[in-house]
């Protein structure tokens, strides 16, 4: 059986072409504002496309994500690329994705899975937001921020990466009983960073537990 490789694509910057890259190179890049969504592709045929293009593409399923697979049946409703850009708040526990992530809207929720870090390892997730429990939303260029309250608890804020200002309005049409967002920030207690940034944290964290080590053995030696 043959296996199917990922398309490349060249990446147009001032005139020159770079690369070829891959789609999940691309996408990664568009994440960390690299590439903008405008930024042009060419393909191994020739033909031009944008970043956003590529990045709206429908994507054949993975086999071996087993998040996707589900018992029961579940409609699905629009389906967008994405990526999480910050989740602030306590509230639904929702992983820390990394990367590219499904943002899947069900007729009762709205289903966001991807890859997170855990431990040393990835791990494919998935969390499922209530609908219902989404208060308010607004679009912010290509970004969409989600106000969630759950029973009696406070707000919980969380931000969403589309890629692509008309594909964020959109998004919203899906979200028919959520109000708009009010003037001014909503009252959100406790936060988690972008993705990832706790990682970062605890890395620097450990770098400096290990120098003082150093510094104190270092010290010992030459007391003694």
């Amino acid at each position: 059986m043959t296996e199917t490789k990922d398309p490349l694509f060249h990446v147009v910057l001032d005139g020159r072409k770079v690369g070829p890259y891959d789609r999940r190179t691309i996408v990664g890049m568009r994440i960390r504002a690299t590439l903008s969504s405008d930024h042009v592709l060419i393909d191994a045929g020739g033909t031009q496309l944008t970043v956003g293009d590529l990045i709206g593409r429908p994507r054949p399923p993975k086999a071996d994500f087993t998040p996707q697979r589900t018992g029961g049946y579940s409609t699905v409703r629009a389906c967008y690329p994405g990526s999480l850009r910050s989740c602030v708040g306590h509230g639904i526990d929702v992983p820390a994705f990394q990367g590219e992530i499904e943002v899947r809207v069900q007729p009762d929720v709205l289903r966001l899975a991807g890859r997170h870090r855990k431990g040393f390892s990835w791990h494919d997730d998935r969390v499922k937001l209530p609908l219902k429990d989404i208060v308010h939303v607004r679009a912010r260029g290509t970004e969409v921020d989600l106000a969630l309250r759950a029973g009696e608890q406070r707000l919980q804020r969380v931000t969403l990466e589309l890629f692509s200002p008309a594909v964020a309005e959109e998004f919203l049409q899906w979200l028919p009983n959520a109000a708009a967002w009010p003037e001014g920030e909503l009252p959100v207690r406790g936060s988690r960073g972008k993705p990832g940034q706790h990682l970062l944290w605890m890395s620097v964290a450990g770098a400096t537990l290990a120098v003082g080590v150093v510094l104190a053995v270092v010290l010992a030696q030459r007391l003694y």
